[in-house]
């Protein structure tokens, strides 16, 4: 079982940044291939931003590109997720998760295929 915590939401400016963390409890945490994801009220979970075990890939939806770049931390066990540029459309409650596999593909995008989520962390961006 993998416990992950979400940190580092708030209430920021439209053009500002934030950096979110997310902090796994397990020692195995370099086999999962992290991902991000976030979900508005009244919309399903959209997703984000996943990266390889090794960190070396990494796999973006369109509409962050640009803007948000995932980096891990194996030896902190710490997945992160840099946005810039945030907006008011980026208003959102932030998920971590793991999927337990080595690689991304483009599976990598489905929540169904993560094994475990953190509770989440609400990002606010104010016009």
């Amino acid at each position: 079982q993998v416990q992950l915590v979400e940190s580092g939401g708030g209430l920021v400016q439209a053009g500002g940044s934030l950096r979110l963390s997310c902090a796994a409890s397990d020692g195995t945490f370099r086999r999962y291939v992290m991902g991000w994801f976030r979900q508005a009220p009244g919309k399903e979970r959209e997703f984000l931003a996943a990266i390889s075990g090794s960190g070396a890939g990494t796999y973006y939806a369109d509409h962050v590109k640009g803007r948000f770049t995932i980096s891990r931390d194996n030896a902190e066990n710490t997945v992160y997720l840099q946005m810039n540029s945030l907006k008011p459309e980026d208003t959102a409650i932030y998920y971590c998760a793991a999927r337990g596999v080595y690689y991304i593909s483009s599976a990598s995008y489905q929540p169904s295929e993560y094994d475990y989520w953190g509770q989440g962390t609400q990002v606010t961006v104010s016009s």
